[in-house]
């Protein structure tokens, strides 16, 4: 599985971005979906996971305000991110899961200017 991200940019405080994350290989393999951010020295943790289902879970920080979604083919990931704040400045990857591996999109950086 490749996966390709795209999206990030730079945007206010209250701004909104969408990211997309386009997979390709053995998609029918995937069975979840996450997106996750890094900052640099800290870890890169999960924010929001698609399970097969449509099934969703985010992370206190960003529920509410984040909306993690995928398309009718089932190969291409969204984030959708309203009401955008200084914190959420960071590297955000996408990443697919199969029963055998986990696969990493590259990251694309998202900045909040106060």
């Amino acid at each position: 599985v490749q996966l390709q991200a795209s999206g990030g940019g730079s945007v206010q405080l209250g701004g909104s971005l969408r990211l997309s994350c386009t997979a390709s290989g053995s998609i029918s393999r995937i069975i979840s979906w996450a997106w996750h951010r890094q900052v640099p020295g800290d870890r890169r943790d999960p924010i929001a996971i698609i399970g097969g289902d449509g099934d969703t879970t985010y992370t206190d920080s960003v529920r509410g305000r984040f909306v993690i979604s995928r398309n009718n083919v089932g190969n291409t990931l969204y984030l959708q991110m309203n009401n955008l704040e200084p914190v959420d400045t960071a590297t955000y990857y996408c990443a697919a899961a199969t029963q055998e591996n986990y696969f990493w999109g590259q990251g694309t950086q998202v900045t909040v200017s106060s």
